[in-house]
């Protein structure tokens, strides 16, 4: 499944590691930190023009990636919970299975 998290970026949710919300978690000098290395390493991907309000860490590739989005760590979360759900729901007349 994926996740819709800005402009046109998604994500596939089996990569995300973390959803994590950027007015709380940047008061952490250790956040702010892995912030500005992952900056200086080329691994932040900014997925809104807007002011980003929370950060994606994925893992896919063999590669770690920030993704700033301006979607609350919340909505995020809601989305992704959705999508779990919906993606459960059996066709009728046919037999369907979740593999994971």
């Amino acid at each position: 499944m994926y996740l819709a998290i800005g402009e046109a970026f998604s994500v596939r949710t089996q990569g995300i590691i973390g959803i994590f919300d950027l007015d709380n978690t940047t008061y952490s000098r250790h956040t702010r930190d892995f912030l500005t290395k992952a900056e200086k390493q080329g691994a932040v991907v900014t997925a809104t023009e807007d002011i980003p309000r929370s950060f994606l860490l994925t893992h896919e590739f063999s590669m770690n990636r920030v993704y700033l989005t301006q979607f609350q760590s919340a909505t995020l979360e809601k989305r992704i919970k959705a999508g779990e759900k919906s993606s459960r729901k059996e066709i009728p007349g046919k037999k369907t299975e979740n593999f994971k």
